[in-house]
């Protein structure tokens, strides 16, 4: 007899944190987007949660490794979960991305570490088109609505 789904397979929860890096140039706004060459993706800069480190701490941490900038968390814009395999492991993951509006405030992309090949500013508009997951898109969209609140 087979055995359940859940008895043949283990399941890992997993957090991570990060967000839209936003700026005001002139009178357009760009984002920034982190892109790997090697499969020509493009997201958002986030990580995981260092033991004893909040979301909000991950989220600064990640932005700034990951980008090279310093930025100023606005606020919340919301999580996004999805499931995926490790391969020959037999584990599941259940991830939780908790994303927020950040504004940049110094730093240089030139900075940014090794983990994405590129960290490059976009138009909105573009941004939305450019990255590569759908779930990411919907962040961009809701961190666009609250940006054209005149949230700063």
């Amino acid at each position: 007899m087979t055995k359940p789904f859940s008895a043949r397979c283990r399941t890992k929860n997993l957090v991570s944190a990060g967000g839209v890096v936003y700026r005001q140039v002139d009178d357009r706004i760009e984002i920034i987007l982190c892109g790997r060459d090697v499969d020509g993706t493009w997201g958002l800069p986030k990580g995981r949660v260092d033991p004893g480190e909040s979301l909000e701490e991950t989220a600064l941490r990640e932005v700034r490794e990951e980008t090279g900038l310093e930025v100023h968390l606005v606020e919340k814009i919301g999580v996004i979960d999805y499931w995926f395999s490790l391969p020959d492991t037999g584990i599941r993951c259940h991830k939780y991305v908790h994303h927020y509006l950040m504004m940049v405030t110094g730093g240089n992309i030139s900075d940014h570490d090794w983990e994405y090949d590129r960290v490059e500013w976009f138009p909105v508009e573009k941004s939305l088109r450019t990255l590569t997951h759908k779930n990411e898109v919907e962040i961009l969209a809701r961190a666009r609505s609250i940006i054209g609140r005149g949230v700063s």
